[in-house]
């Protein structure tokens, strides 16, 4: 909770750093890049930088947390934090960074904002910062622990014992531990990072959901990432990376995980959101679950649509379950009210359910509404989204 004194400032200053948080954190990372390259080389996600799209997440992520403690003082939003958290633990990020991220990121809102930074303004952001930083080391110190690998220390060699195309665009890797360890635990729905050696010297790293959950190995997906310019990793894995090889993996982390209660489950996906969805429908399978199971998905046409076979198996294996799936351009003869984009509004969502969603932002914003109206509780609908989360805080 933010002192008295800081509540006041940081209430008066809102507006003043919120409208020019666009300018202060392409600025901080240009600071923090030039200071410590090796970031931008190995850590940070180079294509999410050359786009503007981590900026964007970064400013939306401070601008709540602030918004938070000023209109909600005794409550924390442990929901973003927990997303960052798992992000952060995934990428082996240590409390050392923190004190380096606040020196660049105060000196950037320093530049833009001139002489509003007085010293009251500045130690009452600095209080702001470090509360949200505080809290986010505990909880990865927590995730870490439960991991059972030293803070930070999250990266393992995996080789590579099986790879397979599911669709001209989307390649399934099965990997095993190179170390002569046993598997990490891992929960349907959670995500590892795997880093990669590119041409250049870069150690680029990338999350992928698990999509599947074999009892030796640990099953992700990639969808080559097309466009100018094209997916550094994504391409390096689907042209350069066979049996055999072996790459660099994280811990499986992730806050987005099927719960173990009795309550209906909708599990609605877009394009290669569906690799987590397969995930859990794969447990409820392999457990026997006798839970209601909605399964959705929506992509651009059969050819597309990566595990198409697997959902429509996986469906029918579960006693309570179908699924309904959209294409926008499909190849063959379908019915109108299933072409085109996902409508969740036109099914029969049952009281209680627990809904998951995975997607581009488009459609978990559309999905999201529409199980509102349909009397979804907004604590029972849970999200993932690939790359830098731009709805970070809309729901926190």
């Amino acid at each position: 909770m933010l002192s008295p004194k800081s509540s006041e400032i940081v209430r008066a200053t809102l507006p003043a750093v919120g409208g020019a948080i666009g300018e202060i954190t392409p600025l901080f990372y240009d600071k923090l890049f030039a200071a410590h390259p090796e970031l931008l080389r190995d850590v940070f996600n180079r294509g999410n930088q050359a786009d503007g799209s981590q900026q964007r997440a970064l400013a939306g992520a401070v601008a709540a947390f602030a918004t938070a403690l000023v209109e909600h003082p005794g409550t924390r939003p442990d929901v973003m934090l927990a997303r960052i958290a798992h992000k952060h633990a995934s990428l082996g990020v240590t409390r050392e960074q923190y004190p380096v991220v606040q020196r660049h990121l105060f000196a950037a809102i320093a530049e833009v904002l001139g002489d509003a930074v007085t010293d009251e303004v500045a130690a009452a952001w600095d209080e702001v910062y470090w509360l949200m930083a505080n809290a986010l080391i505990a909880l990865e110190a927590r995730l870490y622990e439960e991991a059972g690998v030293l803070l930070g220390a999250t990266w393992r060699p995996y080789r590579v014992v099986a790879r397979h195309r599911e669709t001209p665009e989307v390649t399934t890797f099965l990997v095993r531990p190179d170390d002569g360890r046993p598997l990490p635990a891992a929960r349907p729905g959670q995500y590892v990072s795997v880093q990669v050696a590119l041409p250049d010297g870069a150690r680029q790293i990338r999350q992928y959901s698990l999509s599947g959950l074999p009892e030796d190995a640990l099953q992700f997906s990639v969808k080559r990432v097309s466009g100018d310019p094209a997916g550094e990793v994504s391409t390096h894995l689907h042209d350069h990376v066979a049996v055999g090889d072996v790459l660099s993996l994280s811990h499986p982390f992730g806050d987005v995980t099927l719960d173990d209660g009795d309550a209906p489950l909708l599990l609605a996906s877009a394009g290669i959101g569906c690799t987590p969805m397969i995930g859990m429908l794969t447990h409820l399978a392999a457990t026997g679950s006798t839970r209601r199971v909605i399964a959705v998905h929506a992509d651009r046409d059969e050819s597309s649509h990566a595990f198409r076979t697997d959902l429509e198996q996986l469906v029918a294996k579960l006693p309570d379950a179908d699924a309904h799936v959209w294409y926008e351009r499909p190849e063959a003869p379908r019915p109108a009210d299933r072409t085109g984009l996902a409508d969740l509004s036109v099914l029969d969502v049952p009281a209680g359910t627990t809904a998951y969603l995975c997607g581009p932002l488009p459609f978990l914003k559309s999905a999201r509404a529409q199980l509102l109206t349909a009397g979804v509780a907004a604590a029972d609908i849970h999200y993932e989204v690939f790359g830098p989360d731009l709805w970070l805080g809309a729901d926190a």
